[in-house]
């Protein structure tokens, strides 16, 4: 049952979608969400730094570092200095993290063809720019 107000009822919705989303997205890729985007940015980027890595991402140092060392350890990511200034740790994918997020990608594609389901092209349209427009709204909250 939802708390007293509409306004109410939509943001535990939103949380409970969030954890049911999470959760299923975890078992299905193998990996947490935040973890799965961190893995998306190094695929886009050929190398980057760790602190400009972190800022893409939006999460603090010390997550970014211990994602890093996780995925350092299964072989999926490598980091060294940056030649030109040792202040700066760079980071990349490895071959073995490449062919992962290839098949990260595909069981994403089949979580988002599932919740979506029976969702037509302009439903889909119209729920993703009111969930833009809620994002430009907490980032003034």
């Amino acid at each position: 049952m939802c708390p007293v107000t509409p306004e109410s009822c939509i943001l535990e919705k939103l949380q409970l979608l969030n954890n049911r989303v999470g959760t299923a997205f975890s078992g299905c890729v193998g990996t947490s969400a935040s973890r799965f985007r961190l893995l998306q940015e190094l695929f886009a980027a050929e190398e980057i730094g760790q602190t400009a890595l972190q800022k893409s991402l939006g999460i603090d140092g010390a997550a970014v570092t211990r994602h890093l060392k996780q995925l350092e350890t299964q072989g999926l990511v490598s980091r060294r200095s940056c030649p030109n200034d040792n202040r700066i740790t760079l980071v990349r994918l490895t071959d073995l993290g490449r062919s992962h997020i290839e098949g990260f990608v595909q069981e994403k594609a089949r979580l988002i063809a599932g919740l979506l389901d029976g969702f037509d092209a302009e439903e889909r349209r119209t729920l993703a720019s009111m969930l833009d427009r809620m994002h430009r709204n907490a980032d003034s909250l």
